[in-house]
């Protein structure tokens, strides 16, 4: 069976950018693991009240499980590390929790945020690092040409003007997940607790309209076969279509 690495920094991270992708790869027979390196105790709550940042830690853990089973994340890993605090935690100790992970699942294909965060969050960034040491490290363990295949989260350029972020990496690829729309909106409709960043990012859908949910999500190829892959590339007009295991 073909495995499929997740890593981020919190609860929701993994449907906002990857829950189309996510949904297609199980239907396919893939296992989908998934790190949250904090369980989110300093988000906002939404329409709930909690009375400490445990309570909303646990809170936003059952939202992320529920979120899982719809999209089939079949090993969901919880790092429990403080929501906001991982660029404090030391970087060798991060990305030693990243490379025991990758080294106990053995993926094929492992997913992160791209060095910048996408948003700049220092979480976000902190993951990125981590994951991208510990790939390293593992590749180590795996039989020459077996390698993970790396991915990071992208946007194309136009969305992030249109969001009104930095220019970031080019996206090399586009995933089409048109069949599995509604398995994203589900599963973010189960973080009640982000319903502003989900409103932001996808008006309408915590009111059951999925239309501002897109067909495609984009990925930045970083390494294939233990190999780096230059990615200082310019975004081209049309991106092609990929398929994560066969590294394109």
């Amino acid at each position: 069976m073909k495995k499929l690495l997740f890593v981020y920094a919190h609860p929701d991270d993994e449907t906002f950018g990857n829950g189309g992708t996510i949904a297609k790869y199980h239907k396919l027979g893939v296992e989908v693991s998934l790190i949250s390196a904090t369980s989110g105790c300093k988000g906002k709550s939404g329409e709930y009240t909690f009375q400490s940042k445990e309570q909303l830690a646990a809170h936003r853990e059952g939202e992320l499980r529920k979120a899982c089973d719809i999209l089939g994340v079949s090993n969901l890993i919880l790092y429990r590390y403080l929501d906001g605090g991982l660029k404090d935690v030391d970087p060798n100790e991060l990305s030693e929790r990243v490379y025991q992970s990758i080294v106990d699942i053995k993926p094929d294909v492992i997913v992160t945020f791209p060095p910048d965060g996408i948003t700049a969050h220092p979480d976000h960034i902190a993951i990125s690092l981590a994951t991208d040491k510990a790939v390293l490290r593992a590749e180590q363990e795996y039989s020459a040409g077996e390698e993970p295949t790396y991915y990071y989260a992208a946007i194309p350029k136009a969305v992030r003007q249109a969001m009104g972020l930095a220019e970031g990496l080019a996206p090399t690829g586009r995933i089409d997940m048109t069949e599995y729309r509604h398995l994203k909106a589900e599963a973010l409709r189960q973080h009640r607790t982000q319903v502003y960043s989900v409103d932001r990012g996808y008006p309408g859908v915590m009111q059951g309209d999925d239309s501002s949910i897109g067909s495609e999500e984009y990925y930045t190829l970083v390494r294939k076969k233990g190999q780096p892959v230059d990615v200082t590339g310019e975004e081209v007009a049309v991106l092609p279509y990929l398929e994560l295991f066969n590294g394109q």
